[in-house]
């Protein structure tokens, strides 16, 4: 009871974490910069948790109804790493590393805790589950691949290291949560999950804090170019949940397929995008990412709650219209 006490009252902050995390990360700095070597095995343990819900059913989804989950990895893996790409030229021409770090916060699978905000606004759970597994599955080949087309040359990369590092912290913890959920048959979903589901939330305030001491240098000297980056990074992740919930009202969706879109299509693991930009790149290239962390969860409230708003809307003026 306790635990889920907790659970819910960090629902409620989830929108602060991040950005206060990223505070803390930088001003302490020094004494936590030697601790970033835990970050990959905290990030295993948080995709472990969050993926808990799924099982197999959700491969076979995707298989009978794959239309949602295309178009939302086109929108994740195609028309916002074309956006971002050509915003970042458009502003930081000729900044190499700046590009890539706009393009790899884009280009990273859609978020875990995307699935905690479907939840609270009731979009469909199914169908987030079913894209969360497939993009998950499928970043270890979309991501490098991603990054290497749009960064061009002009930055050296160990693709194979990237890959490693994808799939030993998102791909083997979502396969085995979901291995055990299907073995179980859905008990642990119901037991592990709730107990663990707090401390996932508390360990994504901690990935934050070491990955914002490994570029605190960068943070710390806030200048022109910093606030424009911030604004550029604001700019680009809002642009991805309003594109989402266009699309998703273009095509007539149902209301809970939308909300779900909108989500899917605008988070990102941005915790795993930070891991990448800081561990196989050089620093510079984390600074765009680590500053998505501080919009991500206040944006996602923010169209949560707009969504709210024009759905309850035309469900009032729905009769009166009859």
């Amino acid at each position: 009871m306790m635990l889920k006490t907790i659970n819910e009252q960090l629902d409620k902050v989830m929108p602060l974490i991040t950005p206060i995390s990223v505070i803390i990360g930088v001003l302490l700095s020094e004494h936590l910069m030697d601790y970033t070597f835990l970050v990959p095995w905290i990030f295993a343990f948080i995709t472990f948790s969050g993926s808990l819900g799924s099982n197999f059913n959700s491969l076979q989804q995707a298989v009978t109804h794959p239309l949602p989950v295309f178009i939302v990895l086109i929108i994740l893996h195609m028309l916002m790493p074309i956006w971002a790409f050509g915003l970042g030229h458009l502003v930081f021409h000729g900044d190499a590393f700046t590009i890539t770090g706009l393009v790899l916060a884009v280009v990273i699978p859609t978020g875990v805790t995307s699935m905690i905000w479907v939840s609270i606004y009731k979009g469909n759970a199914i169908l987030a589950l079913t894209i969360i597994l497939i993009d998950t599955l499928l970043s270890p080949f979309i991501v490098p691949y991603s990054i290497s087309l749009f960064g061009g040359g002009s930055i050296e990369m160990d693709l194979g290291s990237i890959v490693k590092g994808l799939i030993g912290m998102v791909v083997l913890p979502s396969m085995l949560a979901m291995f055990l959920n299907q073995a179980t048959k859905g008990k642990i979903q119901n037991t592990l999950s709730p107990r663990l589901a707090p401390f996932s939330k508390i360990s994504v305030g901690i990935v934050v804090i070491l990955n914002s001491s490994k570029i605190a240098p960068y943070l710390t000297h806030f200048d022109k170019k910093i606030m424009i980056m911030a604004f550029l990074v604001l700019f680009i992740a809002a642009s991805g949940y309003a594109l989402s919930w266009m699309v998703g009202a273009c095509l007539r969706w149902e209301k809970a397929d939308i909300i779900t879109l909108t989500f899917t299509g605008g988070m990102r693991n941005i915790s795993a995008g930070a891991v990448l930009a800081t561990t196989y790149f050089p620093a510079t290239v984390a600074v765009p990412v680590v500053l998505g962390m501080l919009f991500q969860q206040m944006l996602a409230s923010f169209f949560g709650y707009v969504m709210e708003k024009h759905f309850h809307r035309g469900v009032i003026e729905g009769p009166s219209a009859e």
